[in-house]
């Protein structure tokens, strides 16, 4: 079994991270998805990105994965999608 810091190492190869203000200009100009990943009750709390669509972590794999029963099409698009 491979260790939490390795998945993570593994994890960050991956991705690309970006700073609030970049996340924002891709969204605008490169037409990029951003993805707010948090639990309904925070957004209630502090308030939603305009344009950002809402994808809870604890059903975000299903989300995303064609062959699940929960796949929604937004994350079939041709596009980039980042997660907040």
């Amino acid at each position: 079994m491979k260790s939490v810091e390795k998945l993570i190492a593994e994890a960050r190869e991956e991705i690309t991270g970006h700073s609030p203000t970049e996340a924002l200009r891709r969204a605008e100009q490169e037409n990029a998805l951003l993805v707010d990943i948090r639990d309904v009750r925070e957004l209630q709390r502090d308030g939603v990105v305009a344009g950002a669509h809402h994808a809870p972590r604890g059903m975000l794999e299903f989300w995303v994965d064609p062959g699940s029963p929960y796949h929604k099409p937004i994350f079939a698009e041709d596009r980039e999608f980042i997660f907040y």
